[in-house]
């Protein structure tokens, strides 16, 4: 593969996984056919890809959380035995809270991009099935 194309792949992975972008929009936006992209997201399973990545951003909040629990409920042993609590364990507790906030709203904001992905037979779908079963060809934007 030439490093045009090398480099066009790499930015139509990362538009596909990162960005959430649909085959179709890539393609239009690096003015490639539909079908290389869609061909190279099977080979090199984006959709895998894309599943690990949305799994690692959605896990972070509740490995946070779990975190923050064990720090606070350790701490809330000490007061209740009487000890001196620790200012550096105290600190760490004070500094995740505002990260609650910061990485719920960037997981609700996931979950509300895959909510919005639509089901069912899509127009993007749809053109595929037209031009590789069917055989009917669409006009490319730049001839329209």
């Amino acid at each position: 593969m030439n490093s045009k194309k090398q480099s066009l792949l790499s930015e139509a992975e990362r538009l596909f996984i990162y960005e959430y972008l649909p085959a179709a929009v890539i393609a239009r936006q690096l003015n490639l056919n539909r079908k290389t992209v869609n061909t190279w997201r099977a080979q090199y399973e984006w959709d895998k890809k894309r599943a690990a990545f949305l799994k690692s951003k959605m896990s972070f909040h509740e490995e946070l959380y779990e975190f923050a629990r064990k720090i606070m409920h350790e701490i809330s042993e000490e007061m209740d035995a009487g000890e001196k609590v620790d200012p550096a364990r105290m600190n760490a507790l004070c500094r995740f809270i505002p990260l609650f906030t910061t990485s719920k709203k960037y997981e609700d904001t996931i979950k509300k991009k895959e909510k919005e992905t639509p089901k069912g037979l899509t127009p993007e779908l749809i053109s595929q099935i037209e031009e590789e079963i069917l055989g009917i060809k669409q006009p490319d934007a730049d001839q329209e």
